[in-house]
């Protein structure tokens, strides 16, 4: 077996829906992001054996294998293939997984691992809809609904916080500190793992984007206590538009290479994988697998709770998180330290790939030696990544 290493990893930074990225589609969005991995990293194009991509609604412009299509628009040669998976909001994840177990197996030696979307121009769930506005899991045809009667994330969001006792207080004030932590990363400048990008400002004008759309300098309590539970109209739930994550545009790529000849070649290897897993979970309740992920992450990487230095779990709702915590017990200072998606946005293909990169530079900011990243993943699935920074 080879040892499969990050050379480089970069991300756009997370647009806000109809914001700075609303005229760019996911193609051109990744092709940007493969164009920074392969500048800052310094690679020749030619060494790249294959781009692995995340994105999850594939259809309309976000269809037709958009890893090549970037690839392509990237100006990598014509002899560099690509392949496009979707395993929901794990596909960034996955594909990193993927890429490095490409490498791991002795069948490649460089390999881009990468994700995008824009939610803003291909909406969720239309994949599923052939294009039309989502209504329910009908598509999905009645032998399997009868089986699980299948619910919105948002419902499932609602049940954890039934079940692991949160409130709407606690899950607010979740919301407020992820905000805080990540315009603290913005105004010291931490994010180095982001790629300025150029978009577009309110009125049109061109703009370079250089930190995360979606964040807030100060959050209105008041006002954030004030949104409607959408999940449970009634009042009786937790789940707002205010404390779950932010629907975004954005893209990431992560690149992988076989230690032995990166070394060769020149290249200083950052991170080595020491655990990457995949699990099921009961696909109703759905958002809780990333507890599971995480001990069999730590089991697979002989390590403990007490050995992770930077935690990145994917705050797609904040019960989600506030779940896992209570279940795992981290140092909450280890959490997100820079903020996460109910600040910076989830472009659904793309997070895993842009948590995976703001990871590794928080662990290098901070001189820590293990991080963990995890991501609960919709019909009830979770990943799971432990890295080593070298």
């Amino acid at each position: 077996m080879k040892d499969a290493v990050i050379i480089e990893a970069v991300r756009t930074p997370f647009a806000k829906y109809n914001g700075a990225f609303r005229d760019i589609p996911a193609n051109k969005l990744l092709a940007n992001a493969l164009q920074s991995v392969v500048s800052r990293s310094g690679i020749d194009k030619e060494k790249i054996e294959d781009v692995i991509a995340g994105s999850v609604t594939q259809i309309g412009e976000q269809a037709a294998d958009i890893a090549r299509q970037s690839s392509l628009m990237a100006g990598f040669p014509v002899e560099v293939a690509g392949v496009t998976l979707n395993r929901f909001c794990g596909s960034g994840q996955q594909a990193v997984h993927f890429g490095s177990q490409v490498i791991d197996a002795g069948d490649a030696n460089y390999i881009i691992a990468c994700g995008a979307e824009s939610m803003t121009r291909v909406a969720m769930l239309t994949d599923m809809t052939l294009g039309e506005p989502y209504k329910d899991f009908a598509p999905m045809g009645a032998e399997l609904l009868k089986q699980y009667p299948l619910v919105h994330q948002g419902v499932s969001a609602e049940l954890i916080a039934d079940k692991w006792g949160i409130s709407r207080a606690d899950v607010d004030a979740f919301a407020i500190d992820s905000h805080a932590k990540a315009q603290a990363a913005i105004n010291t400048g931490a994010n180095k793992e982001i790629s300025p990008m150029q978009g577009l400002d309110k009125e049109g004008n061109s703009i370079i984007l250089e930190a995360d759309e979606g964040v807030r300098a100060v959050i209105d309590s008041d006002k954030l206590s004030s949104l409607k539970t959408i999940f449970r109209p009634k009042g009786d739930g937790v789940v707002t538009a205010g404390n779950a994550s932010q629907i975004s545009d954005g893209a990431a790529a992560v690149l992988i290479a076989n230690k032995k000849i990166a070394v060769a070649d020149g290249f200083k290897p950052r991170a080595r994988f020491r655990a990457r897993v995949v699990v099921g979970s009961d696909p109703v309740l759905q958002l809780d697998g990333p507890i599971a992920a995480t001990k069999l992450a730590l089991k697979k990487a002989g390590l403990t709770v007490d050995d992770i230095d930077w935690f990145e779990i994917n705050e797609a709702f904040a019960t989600v998180s506030l779940a896992w915590m209570k279940a795992i017990n981290p140092a909450p200072e280890k959490v997100n330290p820079w903020g996460g998606a109910i600040a910076h946005g989830h472009p659904l293909g793309a997070t895993g790939a842009g948590l995976m990169a703001k990871m590794l530079a928080g662990l290098e900011a901070t001189d820590g030696q293990f991080a963990l990243q995890t991501m609960c993943i919709g019909l009830g699935m979770a990943t799971a990544t432990i890295i080593e920074r070298i």
